[in-house]
């Protein structure tokens, strides 16, 4: 047998996995795994894509207590524009981070804009967070009425909760933009330039 004849039979050797049925259903199932995979990685990447747009609605007015036992009325704010950042609230460390750093933001207050942390939870649960964050800003609480009224419910990882969410009211009360961020964060500074571009 010539070596070229050699060279041809080595390259057409059968495949061992065309005649095991057990390695072609290790390959078939590899092959599943991997679409599995992809599709999840996708959909995590999809659903973690922040939602925003303008709005242009009276806001639905409320009275909530806070963690320092006062009450707010949002219609007595006027004309301050607000910003409502709903949240997840107790157990949440990227929430109540987002408030410690827009605490250390001077631009909020030099624009003369109100941030009011809205959570479903008790004082004595946020509080803990609040302490260890070192945040000083009164959080409001809410039953989860005003949370649904915004219609912030299951915007994020947990059912009948707010997600990580911001809402801007203007100085005469008009809902005029909304933003909601799975990825669980927005830098103060774009929070405050989606802000400004809306009161301009």
């Amino acid at each position: 047998m010539t070596p070229t004849a050699t060279a041809t039979r080595r390259n057409h050797a059968p495949n061992p996995l065309d005649k095991d049925p057990r390695l072609v259903w290790i390959r078939v199932v590899g092959a599943l795994v991997a679409v599995v995979i992809i599709g999840v990685t996708g959909y995590g990447l999809w659903t973690a894509m922040p939602e925003s747009g303008d709005t242009d609605r009276l806001a639905p007015d409320f009275t909530l207590t806070t963690t320092t036992g006062e009450t707010v009325t949002l219609s007595e704010l006027r004309p301050s524009p607000v910003i409502l950042y709903f949240n997840e609230g107790a157990g949440c460390g990227s929430c109540t981070m987002q408030m410690a750093e827009i605490e250390k933001h001077p631009g909020f207050a030099e624009a003369g804009i109100r941030v009011l942390p809205i959570v479903m939870n008790t004082a004595e649960q946020i509080q803990v967070d609040l302490d260890q964050f070192g945040v000083t800003t009164p959080f409001l609480l809410d039953d989860g009425t005003v949370s649904k009224a915004y219609d912030v419910l299951d915007k994020g990882m947990h059912p009948g909760l707010p997600g990580h969410g911001f809402v801007l009211i203007d100085g005469e009360g008009v809902q005029r933009w909304y933003g909601n961020y799975p990825s669980m964060w927005l830098a103060p500074d774009d929070l405050l330039a989606e802000v400004k571009k809306r009161l301009a």
